[in-house]
């Protein structure tokens, strides 16, 4: 059974507006919400929950139809099966690429161009707490940990454990206490 139907598609959508709302602007006040089911990316996350709670209900066609008009209408495509838990961000969704077999837990942020694809028809799986930047591409068996930060056109193929922050190609790890440090500082 997938999140969708075990969180029901309101909480789904609520939750997913309230953590767009304060990921853009600080705060879920309803101003900052309806500001928030304005912008890029907000048609595309709303789309794809009724494309899973469609397809968790084995209604086939409305979600084969949810599934083109997130193509069409908002710029990325997404597998009918992938699963993602509440507070799931598309920040922009433009470019947007996700393998129907995809799993992600809750509080997923992504930005624009991001693919999430299979390898040899294995999957990634994905924590909690995840932000993916511009770019970036997980591809094939990987498991990525909870509180992971991957940074912009980072392509990983490796797991990610919690806490770190993946970078580069192919994607390094940087362990939680080197990650937490200003950008530039010598670990050494």
């Amino acid at each position: 059974m997938s999140a969708g139907r075990r969180a029901g598609l309101f909480f789904l959508i609520r939750s997913d507006l309230l953590a767009k709302a304060g990921w853009l602007y600080g705060d879920t006040t309803p101003r900052s919400v309806v500001k928030t089911i304005l912008t890029d990316g907000t048609f595309a996350m709303l789309v794809y929950r009724l494309m899973q709670a469609s397809q968790d209900l084995g209604l086939t066609p409305f979600s084969m139809v949810f599934n083109k008009l997130n193509g069409t209408l908002g710029g990325c495509i997404i597998g009918r099966g992938a699963d993602f838990g509440p507070a799931f961000v598309l920040i922009h969704s433009n470019g947007i690429v996700i393998n129907g077999s995809v799993r992600g837990g809750s509080d997923i942020k992504l930005e624009h161009q991001v693919t999430i694809g299979a390898e040899r028809s294995q999957s990634p799986v994905l924590g909690n707490d995840i932000f993916v930047g511009a770019g970036a591409k997980i591809m094939g068996p990987v498991t990525i940990g909870s509180r992971v930060r991957i940074g912009a056109n980072a392509v990983v193929i490796a797991d990610v454990p919690d806490g770190a922050t993946a970078v580069g190609v192919p994607a390094r790890n940087i362990p939680a206490k080197q990650s937490e440090m200003p950008m530039g500082t010598d670990a050494g």
